[in-house]
């Protein structure tokens, strides 16, 4: 696969884009990558441009038609949807003592996780979810649910309002009826992206007007369309599994961040949570 996502062709390429170029390439981002898999004139009547406009475009972007651009997109999916077994048949040996060249690549991975993330993006993320006037609804995948537990145990370590939803879809219904407008729904969701995740925001954000925020990887899980803030990690490690160092990284950066910021409301919550903490005494026989 390019190493160049059509996303980051479409947007690097912003600045120069004329303003029926601008409405083609909302079309195709508001649906990514989905829209661009229609047919040329499916997508030209759909943005309200011709054909030849999407010829230019692709052109513009870097690509040499629309056949290759829809080649490109079609891979973005099938690498978003690869199983272990089929990353394990594409991954590059251990180079050197195994930890170290493992750790090596994890530390590399959190590089460039710092540097896909802007300042702006993580502050932004940060005010949401410190936002008391919103409740917090945090929810991850079959692994990536790890990474949601995280956030959401040290997010109560800071503020009131913050729910995991639980494994079982059949509870969710619970968290939905007490949404409101204006409450987050955080979700994590990697390769292979969970359908269930999909449901879930697509109810939040269109039918309650939840604001979503999702951590995903480049490809993109297709919770995207809904999210209002979207946070881009790595999670290639190039061995038999996909890595979370980078997501767990930035997650522990948010939770301090805003534990930070308000830290004498922090403070007195930890106190009163460890003053209200259920002491379990081992029983020796």
């Amino acid at each position: 696969m390019r190493e160049l996502l059509v996303k980051k062709r479409i947007e690097s390429a912003a600045d120069g884009l004329t303003m029926s170029e601008r409405k083609l390439a909302a079309a195709i981002l508001s649906d990514y990558p989905y829209a661009g898999l229609a047919s040329i004139q499916e997508l030209a009547k759909r943005a309200e441009v011709s054909p030849p406009s999407i010829s230019r475009f692709v052109t513009k972007i870097g690509l040499a038609g629309y056949q290759e651009f829809q080649r490109d997109l079609i891979a973005e999916i099938k690498e978003g949807q690869r199983s272990p077994t089929e990353i394990h048949r594409g991954s590059r040996s251990v180079e050197g003592g195994y930890l170290g060249d493992f750790v090596a690549r994890a530390t590399a991975q959190m590089a460039i996780a710092s540097e896909a993330i802007t300042e702006v993006q993580f502050e932004r993320v940060c005010t949401l979810l410190s936002d008391s006037r919103s409740d917090v609804y945090v929810v991850g995948g079959r692994i990536s649910d790890t990474i949601a537990k995280q956030l959401s145990f040290h997010l109560r370590q800071s503020r009131q309002g913050v729910y995991h939803l639980p494994e079982n879809i059949d509870v969710w219904p619970e968290y939905l009826l007490r949404m409101r407008q204006g409450d987050v729904l955080f979700i994590v969701d990697f390769r292979r992206y969970q359908h269930s995740l999909e449901q879930l925001s697509e109810k939040a954000s269109k039918d309650l007007r939840a604001r979503v925020v999702l951590m995903t990887d480049k490809w993109l899980s297709p919770i995207s369309k809904y999210a209002s803030e979207v946070i881009p990690v790595p999670i290639e490690s190039g061995t038999l599994w996909d890595t979370y160092t980078a997501a767990l990284a930035v997650t522990e950066a948010i939770v301090t961040r805003i534990a930070e910021d308000n830290w004498e409301q922090t403070e007195a919550r930890i106190n009163a949570w460890d003053a209200a903490r259920i002491i379990q005494k081992d029983r020796s026989s």
